[in-house]
């Protein structure tokens, strides 16, 4: 037994070392196609376009560089004034956000309850479920608005309708995960004790995982809030439509103080979300 040990440890260190070599020798040859497929992109932009690649990169700071300038020259009162003047499309933006989560959050939770095999018998439903969440993340939340400010005009809705939409599928899939890791023994006891279905997703199933539930919320949340910026430059309305009309004029002071609106409204949607995932799962920060 003890002359046997050795040489197995001898060969499975060489196997290691050859899977080490072929992982390495993927890695190379996965970048070096990267490498080349960039390289042919350039070529082919350069050859497309009227300034090369090589002239362009040149220039990627000019226009941040000239709304700070702009910014600057009007002083810091008038830059402030500007501030001011974006909260209510900053607002805007934010009530678009929250609406669409909260509807989203909602479609979540109820078609999460059907994906899941472990309360769902019937293999059927779940499929239907499934591929219905499939189908509604499967698109772009500016593709669908696309669609919808087609069919309805500029306005918030069609945004509201696209992220909502997104937003069900997105975190339908993550939920209904999170219900399949439910520990079983109270569905158990609620199943034996002559519990419907409802009872048993009401209180066997929820209070397990709605911590988890409100923090993926909270998560899409703040990526909604940047959905809808975006969506504005489409004519969504909001803080987004107002950046896309001030980049087309130039107005640096108009423009910078939306970009510390954003900012400012992440970083502190970054910060309510830490703070309301710690008191969920009961963790001090």
């Amino acid at each position: 037994m003890t002359a046997i040990l050795p040489e197995h440890l001898n060969q499975l260190e060489n196997e290691l070392h050859r899977l080490q070599r072929i992982k390495t020798l993927y890695t190379v040859f996965g970048i070096a196609i990267t490498a080349a497929i960039t390289l042919i992109g350039i070529d082919m932009a350069n050859s497309a376009n009227a300034t090369p690649f090589s002239q362009g990169i040149t220039k990627i700071f000019d226009f941040p560089r000239d709304m700070f300038v702009l910014a600057w020259d009007i002083g810091l009162s008038k830059w402030l004034n500007r501030v001011a003047e974006f909260v209510p499309d900053l607002l805007l933006t934010l009530n678009m956000a929250l609406l669409s989560t909260f509807l989203g959050f909602i479609i979540a939770v109820i078609l999460s309850c059907f994906a899941a095999r472990n309360i769902m018998k019937s293999t059927a439903v779940v499929q239907v479920t499934r591929r219905l969440l499939d189908l509604m993340r499967s698109f772009p939340e500016i593709v669908i608005a696309l669609i919808f400010l087609y069919l309805m005009g500029k306005s918030l809705l069609p945004a509201v309708i696209a992220i909502t939409i997104h937003t069900g599928g997105a975190l339908g899939k993550l939920f209904s995960e999170a219900i399949e890791n439910i520990d079983s023994k109270p569905l158990e006891g609620l199943e034996s004790t002559g519990g419907s279905w409802l009872s048993r997703v009401r209180f066997g199933v929820l209070p397990q995982v709605m911590p988890l539930f409100f923090s993926y919320g909270i998560l899409r949340l703040e990526i909604n809030v940047r959905s809808s910026t975006i969506l504005g430059f489409f004519g969504a309305g909001g803080i987004g439509a107002a950046l896309s009309e001030n980049i087309q004029w130039r107005d640096g002071g108009r423009v910078t103080a939306i970009f510390v609106l954003l900012v400012a409204t992440i970083i502190a949607l970054d910060y309510l979300s830490d703070w309301v995932r710690a008191k969920l799962i009961g963790v001090r920060r």
